[in-house]
């Protein structure tokens, strides 16, 4: 009796049950049903699961015996799915072989190799071809099917009535892969559809980027049949077709058909007649060559010449790519029968008559075509099917076009007058303010110095933003001049403001010292080995030349002091300049350090220290510079970001502590001097910008090292935060200005400089990680407007042109990093999410499925492709995976391989971050493009490497103007042939975006870490290169 029971525990959910009652143990059934229900552990609820228990299943695939055949209907990879799922896997031996799939591979993905009886015999036998007669065993494949058995396969049913009879008499059920209904739902598993374009059809939609153009009939009718397939027009298009094409024949050079109709012989639309009025020397190019041909002239399976029109015709173009076509065809069949059967445990579909448009049932329905042996093609027609096809969204691209064509020329030419009025204006507002003539002077020279700095920065490559940003922030140590200039004192400070000073002249240090190191150590990596030996040793010869002939000037009595900062200005704009190519960077590097050098010389020579004072100076430089070659030195270049961000508070602190110390300085003299105002105003304001500046670089350096979360910090009421505390630094300048009391006017300014510390916080803190490149831009700007003020505190015409050309420069890449982004400043600045071009409706649905495919795959495609383009993003810098990629790159490109890179604008977390990554891991920066450089080569590309990137290769943001990032320009990477996206998951981006691009047809996710992953690639691609 206990076994008994048992048995009906271990059966409660099958149908064993529902035959419990023909056991031999009738004259116990009551006490049984008894037991039963009064032992809870036995008692079950549960309702009967209709199906078998995937493990009890096993799914064969056989070799294909068709004529030239060369694909396979399971890749180890779907083998690998589906014993993952439960199902046991049998694959004949050799079945993979011609698609390179050894008998190996899937033995390691789980699957057993057995004979062609044996794998014909499994429950459920997957086919690409059709069934057929075999020619070594005389015997029919169907023959050999198991009684009751299932069959997925492309059949054609209309075209093989003598099959689908053979099929019905060993009671099988069909699913055919040539009838899956062209619905939205069912995309992942239309066959026809990736068949196709490994075969040549999605090769036509590139003839538009050519210029090609469509070409329509004057007689309007619907294409559109049942089930989404193409239905046969009427005869009135016809002949209104058949006239155009005639037309065509005799004016074109190439012929490209696929037009088939599901169930019939594909229609002839090109007479012999067309064909031979086309002109000598043309190709016709039938791709519905295997099932009849679109040409008369057609003979499927050959390529031969006819009256001097090559005619091609082959009906196996898929087999000949058998590696890419066996994986896709393989996705289709796992993912199809993952959704038929949602079930965990069993395997089970149910095949209805009554379904719904677009849904799973319209799906299962429309594919099985026979069930049990009973031949239920053609599928009865759906409820509810949509009357009319969707009106077509419009892009992003024609928004924006209808857009601007909405702003007439005369509100344009008015918005342009009215921005130079204002311009001009305040320029008159400034002369009339100005309290004497040093400050129009200075004025004079930050406009100027502006407007070199603007041009001079616009021809800086993007490959070297970078070290742009690192010279840049070298530069912005020059505020070690203020800190100099009102230090006193003998070999200690003596009062406040000296202490102030000594220290932003130590901190300035830092920075010069670091900055310069840095920007050599990454220029240093662009070199090539086939560069050309340098001499950058000679340039010592000029920085001699310019301080040590100061020195001899300044000994013999002279006072240009001016002119050497003059000389010192035009060295830092050199020093930008110099970064505009890779040959002149190392220029620029050189030019950099001569004008500080000499604008520090000058300072101290103007000044003449006592040697007391002259050694506290050079001891506070001296241990600042130290401290900053030390650090340059030790630093990691993917930690480059938090090392700018850290830079930047220097300057940030070094500003706040010489506005304050110069107020200190000139209290005194604020009674009688007419330029009082002003010195106050701009200390007021040179301490707020550095209190922002410095408080606002801690952040993002935190937020980069890992110290705090990369997530911005949305503070409940932030923006009200932010005004107020924006309001309260401008309210403070009223008492600091009306007061003339010291007490007020110092309590002023350590408010505002916490005030300014706080927002800077605030700020920054609701700045997601991935918006970190306008960050550090617009904090390098801060820098250089904080150097400006110091200048007119100081009235120094060197600060005042350094501080306007890093202005400016951190300026005009702030807007480089938005436009990348189509996002406005304001947008970035007060934590926003959006681009400008966002329509704001519902954005669209993403549906579909996903293809997964392992590193053999990836190792195939890779192999057989030529032209590649590898995309990274943030997720190579996160795993410092550029030397596996460097190493892959390397031994492709010696295969004769065409291998490039491209970048992304606002990739990494700093601009041109990605670009001294790969050159650190020694990637030559030739093949290394921008994305304005590469976009059009996409559709050219045989296949692309996406590795750690979401958001700059979303095609969302041109197919959705309802997306968050529409507009925002992308690498059209979707545009390739293939695609390989490397990512530890499906998640989305910093944005929150989904991207369409994983479940496009041509592409395929290789999920895991990237480092590993890369990792793997590497050591597998040279495996298989030194076989």
């Amino acid at each position: 009796m206990a076994n008994l029971l048992k048995t009906a525990v271990a059966g409660c959910s099958c149908p064993f049950l529902s035959s419990l009652g023909s056991c031999k143990v009738l004259p116990r059934k009551k006490d049984f049903l008894r037991t039963f229900h009064t032992h809870q552990a036995l008692w079950c609820k549960a309702p009967v699961k209709p199906g078998i228990p995937y493990k009890q299943l096993t799914i064969g695939v056989p070799k294909e015996i068709f004529q030239n055949e060369k694909r396979v209907a399971l890749s180890p990879a779907g083998v690998q799915a589906l014993v993952k799922q439960g199902f046991n896997t049998v694959v004949e031996s050799g079945a993979g072989e011609a698609s390179k799939f050894s008998d190996d591979h899937y033995r390691a993905a789980g699957a057993q190799i057995q004979g062609v009886k044996e794998v014909l015999a499994s429950d459920l036998v997957v086919k690409v071809r059709a069934p057929m007669l075999n020619p070594t065993l005389g015997v029919h494949e169907a023959d050999l099917l198991k009684t009751s058995g299932t069959l997925i396969s492309f059949i054609y049913p209309t075209q093989n009535p003598d099959l689908l009879n053979k099929l019905s008499k060993r009671k099988t059920t069909v699913l055919a892969m040539d009838q899956v209904p062209r619905v939205t739902i069912a995309q992942g598993y239309d066959a026809l559809s990736s068949m196709a374009n490994i075969a040549g059809a999605a090769a036509l939609e590139q003839f538009k980027s050519l210029g090609a153009e469509p070409l329509e009939v004057a007689l309007k009718e619907s294409g559109e049949g049942q089930g989404g397939y193409a239905k046969e027009m009427s005869k009135e298009f016809i002949e209104a077709e058949m006239k155009l094409f005639a037309q065509q024949c005799k004016e074109v050079d190439i012929l490209i058909s696929t037009a088939l109709i599901p169930g019939k012989k594909a229609p002839v639309l090109f007479s012999k007649e067309m064909i031979e009025s086309m002109k000598e020397g043309s190709v016709v190019v039938d791709l519905a060559a295997e099932a009849g041909g679109n040409f008369e002239t057609t003979k499927p399976g050959e390529l031969y010449v006819h009256k001097g029109i090559t005619h091609i015709g082959y009906t196996d173009l898929p087999s000949r790519m058998a590696t890419q076509a066996s994986t896709l065809y393989s996705n289709n069949i796992t993912k199809l029968l993952k959704a038929i059967s949602s079930d965990k445990d069993n395997f089970y579909f149910e095949v209805k008559d009554d379904f719904d448009f677009g849904t799973m049932g319209h799906v299962i329905r429309g594919t099985v075509v026979m069930k049990d042996g009973e031949v239920i093609f053609p599928a009865p027609t759906p409820k509810n099917i949509p009357q009319g096809a969707p009106v077509k969204q419009k892009t992003v691209a024609e928004l924006e076009a209808e857009k601007a064509a909405t702003v007439t020329p005369f509100r344009k030419t008015m918005t342009s007058a009215s921005a130079y009025t204002a311009g001009l204006t305040g320029i008159l507002g400034l002369g009339i303010a100005a309290p004497n003539l040093a400050f129009s002077q200075m004025v004079t020279t930050f406009g100027l110095a502006g407007i070199v700095g603007y041009h001079t920065v616009w021809g800086v490559t993007p490959a070297l933003h970078s070290p742009l940003m690192s010279v840049t922030n070298a530069i912005s140590g020059l505020t070690a001049v203020g800190g100099l200039v009102l230090m006193g004192g003998h070999l200690y400070p003596s009062t406040t403001s000296q202490g102030l000073a000594a220290l932003a002249a130590f901190i300035s240090s830092v920075n010069i010292a670091g900055g310069f190191l840095v920007t050599q150590r990454m220029l240093d990596m662009f070199k090539r080995p086939t560069d050309p030996p340098e001499y950058n040793y000679l340039y010592l010869l000029p920085a001699g030349t310019f301080v040590g002939g100061y020195l001899a000037a300044l000994y013999s009595g002279y006072n240009i002091e001016q002119i050497v900062y003059l000389g010192s200005g035009l060295c830092c704009v050199g020093a930008l300049a110099g970064l505009s190519t890779q040959g002149t960077a190392r220029l620029g590097n050189a030019l950099g350090m001569i004008g500080v050098a000499g604008g520090l010389a000058a300072t101290l020579g103007g000044l003449k220290p006592c040697p007391e004072l002259l050694a506290q100076m050079s001891g506070a430089m001296a241990l600042g510079g130290t401290i900053g070659l030390t650090i340059a030195k030790r630093i990691q270049i993917s930690d480059l970001p938090q090392l700018v961000a850290a830079f930047h508070s220097l300057v940030g602190l070094a500003a706040v502590l010489t506005c304050i110390a110069e107020y200190i300085v000139e209290y005194p003299h604020f009674a009688t001097d007419a330029a009082a105002n002003l010195t106050k105003t701009v200390a007021y304001l040179g301490t707020y910008i550095g209190g922002v500046t410095f408080s606002g670089s801690l952040v993002a350096y935190g937020k980069l090292q890992g110290i705090l979360k990369s997530a911005p910090l949305l503070l409940p009421g932030r923006h009200v935060l932010n005004a107020g505390l924006l309001a309260a630094s401008v309210g403070g300048i009223i008492p600091f200005m009306l007061d003339p009391s010291f007490t007020t006017g110092i309590t002023c300014l350590g408010s505002v400089s916490a005030l300014s510390a706080v927002m800077g916080v605030t700020l920054t803190a609701a700045i997601g990680g991935a918006d970190m490149p306008v960050v550090i831009t617009v904090l390098n700007s801060y820098s250089g407007w904080a150097l400006c003020a110091e200048g007119f505190l100081l009235n120094n015409s060197l600060l005042t042109v350094v501080g306007a050309l890093i202005g400016s420069s951190g300026a005009i890449l702030s807007y480089i990093m938005c436009v990348a982004m189509n996002r406005s400043l304001a947008n970035v600045i007060l934590g926003g999410y959006g681009t400008t071009s966002t329509a704001g409706g519902k954005p669209m649905e993403i549906s579909g499925t996903h293809t997964e495919i392992n590193l053999d795959n990836a190792i195939d495609m890779i192999r057989e492709a030529n032209s590649i383009i590898i995309t990274p993003g943030y997720g190579l810098c996160a795993a410092k995976a550029q030397y596996p990629i460097a190493d892959l790159v390397k031994m492709l490109s010696e295969q004769g391989k065409k291998v490039r890179f491209g970048i992304h604008p606002v990739a990494g977390r700093m601009p041109g971050q990605l670009n001294v990554l790969l050159a650190e891991a020694g990637v030559p920066y030739d093949i290394v493009l921008e994305m304005d450089e590469i976009n059009h080569d996409f559709p050219d590309t045989d296949l692309v490497l996406v590795i750690g990137a979401n958001d700059t290769v979303n095609s969302a943001a041109q197919e959705d103007p309802n997306s968050i990032i529409a507009g925002m320009p992308v690498l059209e990477v979707w545009k390739s042939k293939q695609v390989i996206v490397m990512k530890r998951s499906l998640g989305v981006g910093y944005a929150a975006v989904d991207n369409p691009i994983f479940y496009k047809p041509n592409t395929a996710m290789l999920l895991g870490d990237a480092k590993k992953t890369c990792d793997a690639l590497q050591a597998k691609i040279r495996e298989s290169y030194q076989k």
